[in-house]
């Protein structure tokens, strides 16, 4: 037999093994029958049986690709099915008299960076034996389980605030949600409002809270958060503590100053003896001013005492009339002073809810430029949620 011969009858054996190897049952003769035979007829077996391994190692190869592309659709349809994890699932929430310290290791003995107060959320990276890491506003680090509460969607609703903030220079709100609907009220661009009903978001709509009333905003001029109270650096909490107290400085300074000032200041639009100058120090001194005002008219984008004004600037105009500059904006209000607990207000702080703004005048009411349906009027300051309280004097 030809050297040449052997070597194509050794690959035609090959040929053989694999394809017994892979059970395949091949109409090309046993390569043991090969034996005896001629070199040419040799050669032909042994290019029958390559040609055979050829078609075999397509099929293998078409069947490795079928069952790749089975699974892939198996995968597919496993990722289509699915469920998406609930956004309060890694969300921490505490659950403790007043705070909880923030460690910057899991352990008592670790630094101290921050406070998670209660009912403040953190978002959960890890738990390390019993202690969770989490990150809360600018504060990262390490807090004990045991004052947490993680992934209690009730929990977590119940102590947040979902949000619509205004991305137009006016939002219309609607009695219903359609644009032809009636227009209730107009909010300017910045302010957040109070989302109370977001089942027609699907539609385009969810239903808000502002003033007195509720009605529907379309997603096209709003963007939409979900605002928790987050915790205090160490660094931040001396940084207010500094600034409350240079605030009160500042403030006892002013209120000095515009009891010093003549009774000219009084609001333009009124004779000089229709209301009375501002005078004395303090949130008392605010209010007192404020209420002398109640019956005049609501003016959307006003600031006069007398002849309108809107929310943001009836508040704006009472505190200038004691030399404090704010801004003429209900969410920029949320900005100034220092913040209390709703359940420390004191007369002259000012009440900030969704879209609106008000003095807290004592015994649960605020003075504010409601509607232009009530004007400047007394509300109960429980009325809607509150958002803030921030305190100048």
């Amino acid at each position: 037999m030809k050297q040449e011969s052997r070597k194509k009858l050794s690959y035609a054996m090959a040929a053989g093994a694999l394809l017994t190897a892979v059970s395949f049952t091949s109409a090309a003769a046993p390569i043991a029958g090969v034996v005896g035979m001629s070199s040419t007829d040799t050669e032909t077996v042994a290019a029958n049986s390559y040609s055979t391994l050829s078609g075999v190692s397509l099929t293998v190869a078409n069947i490795l690709s079928d069952a790749s592309a089975q699974q892939s659709s198996s995968v597919a349809a496993n990722e289509t099915n699915v469920v998406e994890e609930s956004e309060y699932a890694g969300i921490a929430i505490a659950q403790v008299d007043n705070y909880v310290n923030i460690r910057d290791k899991a352990g008592e003995d670790g630094e101290v960076v921050g406070k998670l107060y209660n009912n403040s959320a953190a978002t959960v990276h890890a738990a390390e034996g019993d202690w969770y890491q989490i990150t809360s506003g600018n504060c990262s680090g390490y807090v004990k389980q045991e004052f947490v509460v993680v992934g209690n969607e009730e929990l977590a609703k119940s102590v947040s605030t979902r949000l619509a903030t205004v991305t137009t220079q006016t939002l219309y709100v609607r009695e219903e949600a359609t644009t032809d609907s009636a227009v209730l009220g107009m909010v300017p661009e910045g302010d957040d409002l109070v989302v109370v009903d977001e089942s027609m978001a699907d539609t385009g709509w969810v239903k808000v809270s502002l003033q007195d009333y509720e009605g529907y905003v379309s997603l096209e001029f709003v963007s939409l958060s979900t605002k928790y109270v987050v915790a205090e650096s160490k660094e931040e909490e001396a940084a207010r503590l500094a600034k409350e107290e240079a605030e009160r400085k500042a403030a006892a300074a002013a209120a000095a100053a515009a009891s010093r000032r003549s009774s000219s200041y009084a609001a333009s639009g009124a004779s000089s003896a229709s209301y009375a100058a501002p005078s004395g120090a303090g949130g008392s001194a605010v209010v007192n001013y404020a209420c002398q005002f109640v019956g005049n008219p609501y003016v959307y984008g006003g600031s006069s005492l007398t002849s309108g004004a809107d929310c943001s600037g009836f508040v704006m105009s009472v505190y200038a009339a004691f030399g404090v500059g704010l801004p003429h904006s209900s969410s920029g209000m949320r900005g100034v002073g220092y913040g209390v607990d709703p359940s420390q207000m004191q007369a002259g702080d000012i009440v900030c809810y969704s879209g609106h703004v008000g003095i807290y005048t004592g015994n649960g009411t605020i003075v504010n430029a409601l509607n232009s349906r009530s004007g400047i009027t007394y509300t109960n300051v429980n009325y809607s949620p509150i958002l803030a309280v921030r305190r100048i004097y």
